[in-house]
């Protein structure tokens, strides 16, 4: 029977990310994680629209103006407040001498240039990266897997 891997995918890779970042996995049906996943895929369509690249070259102007950008500065807003929710768990939490996971680390870091005036260790600095790994990672990534599934499936004699 024919069936869509891409949602299997999405899931299994964000799961890795989460593993790593938050150092604790998400069931599929959660539903927390699932409206996160909706997110990210929503703003991986909402990018090819030349409303969002014009946002890319010129946000201050963008801002102002109505379009599928404004959906997509919504929804990591969403994903923000999401990961601010998990990193103020995790800085309750801390045990500087076993971190867990990246944030851990990262709050462990922190500390250490807590006298820095100039150091970019900050929990929005924090809470970006966490963005970023999750943009980055689940999309190219499950991609990536997906596209190589297809290779396969038509080229079965490499295997």
């Amino acid at each position: 029977q024919p069936f869509d891997p891409s949602n299997f995918l999405i899931h299994a890779v964000s799961n890795i990310i989460c593993s790593i970042v938050f150092g604790d996995r998400f069931d599929y049906e959660d539903k927390k994680f699932v409206a996160l996943i909706e997110l990210l895929e929503e703003n991986n369509k909402l990018q090819n629209s030349i409303h969002t690249q014009l946002y890319n070259f010129i946000p201050t102007v963008m801002d102002y103006l109505p379009g599928p950008h404004q959906q997509m500065i919504k929804n990591i807003e969403k994903v923000d407040q999401f990961t601010f929710k998990i990193i103020a768990e995790h800085q309750e939490t801390l045990d500087p001498t076993c971190p867990r996971d990246f944030i851990d680390a990262f709050l462990k870091k922190m500390e250490q240039e807590k006298g820095n005036g100039h150091s970019e260790f900050t929990v929005e600095t924090l809470s970006r990266t966490t963005l970023d790994l999750f943009l980055a990672g689940t999309g190219t990534t499950s991609i990536t897997l997906r596209h190589g599934l297809l290779i396969l499936q038509k080229y079965p004699e490499i295997v």
